[in-house]
């Protein structure tokens, strides 16, 4: 069928959030950059619950809007 996508066609480290608007997951490296942070001081906010995030096997991915509410707390 020409209409259908294939899960290769996806565009990568995009999720779908509740109200349907796709927003990008970042990894460690990006959204430390983005806080200005090194990383593993990010996997430590994460660890004690100060920063929301998604664990993918041992890896960790942001939302954007996750690093925004934390900034604005």
């Amino acid at each position: 069928m020409p209409n259908e996508r294939k899960l290769s066609d996806a565009e990568p480290h995009q999720t779908h959030v509740p109200n349907g608007i796709k927003e990008p997951l970042l990894d460690s490296r990006e959204a430390a950059a983005i806080l200005k942070v090194h990383p593993r001081t990010l996997q430590r906010l994460v660890h004690r619950g100060q920063i929301h995030a998604v664990q993918v096997g041992k890896l960790w991915r942001f939302r954007p809007s996750a690093l925004e509410a934390w900034m604005d707390d």
